[in-house]
């Protein structure tokens, strides 16, 4: 008989839960075996009786707090009479480490149906528990991530509109200006002053389309290290000198883009990193190639500031989500948005991590190209200088599905010389430009309109004549690239808004068979 006790005990000790036994309704100790201890950290207590089991034993709730006496297992299956399962209890081991455990807990009744002890069996779910959060959090990435390309649907959408009606303003004004010679000085400064408020705008509207569809425009290779570099050595010029800039790289990272793009990148995460620093304090900015599987460059930029709070980071990439108070500092709240924007762009990622030992911690990956140092071609910067007007003639089909902007650029090309017949959308244009093409010096088309989009109605119109120079126009460059583009007849592309001297250079341009410069 002795020798079954022993294989009994043997038995509960290999058991892969831990078991504890109390006699009821004193909560005195009865039993426990090795797996208890293991789970515990510790041996089990025997002075220790109900009432009084968390402190001794360490027993905590999820949120830190020791677990209530009167929700403790042993308690609630006394009262309930019946098994009872929990799966919120931490043990803080003396050791400093955390387990979650699930407790099952059972009343043992004698022959008098009166309940005599209480077994518990205590599960290990420490891992299960990770699992569920890791499982949690890649959820909640996912959502943030389909939260945040419906955001940039909206904006896209909303910047789109917009530019139309900056189109509008902007050609009109333009071509009032010019027209009006005679007209007093005022006059012509004002027009002006509205000209350079509608340039401001559409900058805006840049910003919004580059968050909600990331910059689509023909892109060369750039050496990284090199860019963010002139972008340190610029903020340690004008940063104030309370801000400390440290700067740190290794080895060239050449990738598909625009120099300008990855220094705006760069840009705006160093003023929120500043700007997050009002008393001084250090930006870390460093630039490391990773090879290998997943060949990329890691690009961090790093504060001493207060941090980002855990609650905020699902929203700091929203459109003008801030949370500067002062309203010198808010700014156009696109600084981030444009940064998650050409991030996405170019296949990346982006994530905000806690910097240590306080601060905020930007960590951007874009993907590699191949390639060195000699064969870097950086991009060329865009201007916006302004040209002279060229005057033009003959025959142009404009397409437009917005009444207003047909309008505004009907009156600037008759100003510059054509003659112009419209379209109200593209399945119009083809209506019209099958009748007429032969007289045709060029189309100007718009990008997106209503039943056929500007891309698709160029290549049917190349299709019915290919000898007709096509200009699209668009607040946005299309996603086709520079060869697609020309395989549909198209010779260069206007970006809304424009002025009336930029209208008239490109079309003279595309009429005379050439591509207009970018």
């Amino acid at each position: 008989m002795a020798g079954d006790d022993t294989l009994l005990v043997n038995v509960v000790d290999h058991l892969p839960l831990g078991v504890w036994i109390a006699r009821a309704p004193s909560g005195e100790f009865v039993f426990a075996n090795k797996v208890f201890h293991e789970i515990m950290g510790m041996g089990a207590i025997s002075e220790v009786a109900v009432g009084e089991y968390a402190q001794p034993y360490g027993i905590y709730d999820e949120q830190g707090e020791l677990y209530p006496e009167s929700k403790m297992p042993f308690v609630r299956a006394l009262q309930a009479g019946d098994t009872i399962s929990v799966d919120d209890i931490v043990i803080h081991r003396r050791d400093g480490s955390r387990v979650n455990v699930r407790a099952t807990a059972r009343p043992i009744r004698n022959d008098a149906n009166e309940i005599t002890h209480i077994v518990i069996a205590f599960a290990d779910i420490t891992a299960e528990r990770a699992a569920e959060r890791a499982s949690n959090a890649l959820e909640k990435r996912k959502l943030d991530a389909d939260r945040l390309e419906a955001l940039g649907t909206l904006a896209s959408g909303v910047a789109h509109d917009f530019n139309n009606i900056l189109a509008s303003i902007q050609v009109m004004a333009s071509r009032i200006r010019l027209a009006g010679e005679k007209e007093p000085t005022q006059t012509r400064d004002d027009l002006r002053r509205i000209e350079r408020a509608v340039e401001t705008a559409a900058q805006l509207t840049r910003s919004l389309l580059t968050f909600g569809r990331g910059p689509a425009e023909p892109s060369s290779r750039v050496e990284v290290t090199e860019v963010v570099r002139g972008v340190v050595d610029m903020i340690s010029r004008t940063f104030d000198r309370k801000i400390f800039v440290g700067y740190e790289s290794s080895g060239f990272a050449f990738i598909r883009g625009d120099s300008s793009q990855i220094e705006q990148l760069v840009l705006n995460l160093a003023v929120n990193a500043r700007d997050a620093m009002p008393t001084g304090g250090t930006i870390s900015i460093s630039v490391h190639p990773h090879l290998g599987i997943d060949p990329h460059v890691r690009i961090e930029i790093a504060d001493t500031g207060p941090g980002v709070p855990d609650a905020l980071k699902p929203h700091i990439f929203e459109p003008y989500f801030t949370t500067k108070d002062e309203p010198q500092k808010r700014g156009s709240g696109l600084g981030l948005a444009t940064v998650y924007g050409i991030v996405k762009a170019r296949g990346g990622t982006i994530e905000v991590l806690d910097a240590l030992p306080r601060g905020a911690r930007f960590v951007v990956k874009l993907p590699l190209e191949s390639g060195s140092r000699e064969g870097s071609q950086p991009a060329e910067d865009a201007t916006n200088d302004e040209v002279e007007m060229i005057p033009g003639s003959g025959l142009v089909l404009l397409a437009d599905d917005e009444p207003l902007v047909r309008q505004a650029i009907r009156h600037a090309l008759t100003l510059v010389g054509y003659q112009v017949i419209e379209a109200k959308d593209g399945v119009d244009a083809i209506s019209v430009f099958r009748k007429r093409h032969a007289e045709l010096k060029a189309v100007l088309i718009d990008a997106v309109m209503p039943k056929l989009g500007g891309v698709e109605a160029s290549r049917l119109l190349h299709e019915i004549s290919g000898g007709v120079p096509i200009v699209l126009m668009s607040g946005r460059i299309p996603h086709e690239d520079a060869s697609a583009l020309a395989r549909s007849g198209i010779h260069a592309f206007l970006t809304k808004p424009f002025g009336v001297p930029e209208l008239s250079r490109t079309l003279a341009v595309a009429i005379r068979g050439k591509n207009a410069p970018a």
